[in-house]
């Protein structure tokens, strides 16, 4: 019997070194946020069934917590090549393709079906378009969630409130924009400042999911999160387009297939998790303010100016296929 066990290990042993020094190809996947946040707990899972499903010939290297560098970083790292996939805010996207900028149109989707309605149909399908002449091979929309403000000065319940506020905005034309419509002080800042630009006041505010405020435990250095909903925030899973492009047809299928059940495990995960990240961050000391629709209605016709200030920049087909999918 012992016999058999150490045969039995040794069998394994061999096939696990044999698996990984097999790998022909190997990509690296860099992200800001942590090990634990749904993101990269389903892209855990990628990684697993593409070394699997393509017999150890493609390894999957994850690296959380901005290892890599900031959104800005990644998405330069994988247009050039050095890092093979990647997890941005489409936000981030901005600087490569301004049109991508769409989806921070401030009050576009009223509901998290219709902002994925729209990313998984024609709005997606043109944006993939245009990050594709740009290097970007994507993969599909994950869930960030709807942003909402924080900040340690008070709860945000009208436009007025936000009337001289230092708030943290990514690097963002849009986000900039309507920010300075809604009277607060917008300051672009990457994710790794801002704790501490928050902790030492640099900025009293700053914008984002209850998945990311939990991650980024802002709880700590802030006071009040208001759900204002401005934004419903993707995060976009892109690949070197060149990379894809010399894999084998058999090989690329497996990344496609398998990114795609990763992203729609995130999103479940998201949508399920939502409540408990909201609970997370008050039981750390935010002080939470819903905003029902008829409060919400000041902010969205605060924010419409920036419509017309972007038609020109961004196109009229992109925001004629906006028009369409909004509600």
């Amino acid at each position: 019997m012992k016999k058999i066990l150490a045969a039995f290990v040794f069998m394994a042993f061999m096939t696990g070194t044999a698996f990984a020094a097999g790998a022909e190809y190997t990509i690296k996947l860099g992200y800001i946020g942590s090990d634990s946040h749904p993101t990269m707990q389903a892209m855990k899972t990628f990684a697993d069934n593409v070394a699997k499903g393509s017999d150890g010939k493609i390894k999957v290297e994850l690296y959380p917590n901005a290892q890599l560098g900031g959104d800005r970083e990644l998405c330069e790292g994988v247009q050039m090549g050095t890092i093979q996939m990647a997890i941005p805010s489409t936000s981030a996207l901005a600087g490569f393709d301004k049109r991508i900028q769409v989806l921070d149109l401030p009050y576009l989707f009223t509901t998290r079906e219709a902002a994925f309605e729209a990313v998984d149909g024609e709005l997606g399908q043109k944006l993939d378009e245009y990050l594709a002449k740009k290097g970007f091979y994507v993969l599909g929309y994950l869930e960030n969630g709807f942003r909402h403000v924080t900040n340690s000065k008070r709860p945000i319940t009208k436009p007025e409130d936000l009337s001289g506020l230092k708030i943290r905005t990514m690097e963002n034309p849009m986000h900039l924009a309507f920010f300075k419509e809604l009277g607060a002080n917008p300051t672009p800042m990457s994710w790794g400042e801002l704790y501490t630009a928050l902790q030492q006041g640099t900025v009293d505010a700053e914008e984002n999911p209850y998945a990311m405020i939990d991650d980024g435990k802002f709880y700590e250095v802030q006071k009040y999160v208001s759900e204002t909903g401005h934004v419903f925030s993707y995060e976009i899973l892109i690949a070197n387009k060149k990379f894809m492009e010399k894999l084998p047809e058999d090989l690329r299928a497996l990344v496609v297939d398998e990114a795609h059940k990763a992203i729609a495990t995130q999103r479940a995960a998201m949508k399920q998790e939502e409540a408990n990240f909201k609970a997370k961050v008050i039981k750390g000391g935010l002080t939470a303010n819903e905003l029902t629709a008829e409060q919400k209605q000041p902010f969205v016709e605060k924010t419409k100016p920036v419509y017309a200030q972007f038609e020109g920049e961004l196109g009229k087909e992109i925001m004629d296929i906006a028009r369409k999918v909004q509600k």
